[in-house]
């Protein structure tokens, strides 16, 4: 049983929406079977299949929020500390063309968000990242070609 590491917040998140799905969104979804049901031949009851399909989609979601509920290795990032980026840590990095300032934090898997700077330890940037201090510098093989970042700084936050 392998751990899926990820922040605090990223497990509480989690949890949330297991909760949700378990508390509200399936007893939603059992009242609109039961609805359609009520409507007589279910050959041909479009409502009653599409709440089948729901409450499928959402029972296998809870099975996978469970497993990784289960499975969570949860790193509080602020008793973190050192030079090197690890994960949790929220890194600072200077695009070496553009100049452009671009700040990411390392989390899990489940909880990266490029929009809003959090991006997945298995993506290509956090794998080049990990392990390197403060003034070294970096090349990723992105999509859109190999670009080179400088690490500007490395927090834990």
């Amino acid at each position: 049983m392998n751990k899926v590491p990820m922040t605090a917040g990223g497990f509480q998140s989690l949890k949330e929406e297991l909760r949700w799905r378990q508390q509200e969104e399936r007893p939603r979804i059992i009242e609109a079977i039961s609805e359609a049901r009520s409507h007589g031949d279910l050959s041909e009851n479009a409502e009653y299949h599409a709440a089948k399909e729901q409450q499928s989609l959402n029972e296998g979601r809870v099975n996978e929020l469970e497993d990784l509920v289960a499975r969570a290795e949860v790193i509080d990032v602020s008793k973190l500390t050192g030079e090197k980026v690890k994960f949790g840590a929220t890194v600072v990095v200077v695009d070496e063309d553009s100049e452009e300032e671009r700040t990411y934090q390392i989390v899990g898997d489940q909880e990266a968000d490029v929009k809003s700077g959090r991006i997945s330890i298995s993506s290509p940037i956090a794998r080049a990242l990990i392990g390197k201090e403060v003034g070294e510098s970096i090349e990723v093989n992105a999509p859109g070609g190999a670009r080179g970042y400088e690490i500007v700084r490395v927090q834990f936050i």
